[in-house]
């Protein structure tokens, strides 16, 4: 299970981008150096951004999706999709 701030971390990630934005957002987490590292990437405009967050948390290894078909958005597990 992913830490709920974790969640909320990625769901400004999305906001704080800049336009235009694709309907499809990817998030590739891994572990670097003992800290939870996250890769956000869009194909169309090309984007990518990292970030390091240092947590007393469980780092969380996985890829997770967020769609936008324009009236909501849905945040999944690669495994769900």
């Amino acid at each position: 299970m992913m830490n709920p701030l974790l969640i909320a971390f990625l769901w400004q990630c999305i906001d704080a981008m800049p336009p235009p934005k694709d309907y499809l957002q990817v998030f590739k987490l891994t572990e670097d150096n003992g800290g939870q590292k996250i890769t956000h990437i869009q194909e169309e405009p090309e984007y990518k951004r990292e970030y390091l967050l240092n947590s007393a948390a469980p780092i969380f290894i996985g890829k997770i999706f967020v769609i936008d078909d324009e009236t909501h958005s849905t945040m999944l597990l690669a495994s769900e999709y």
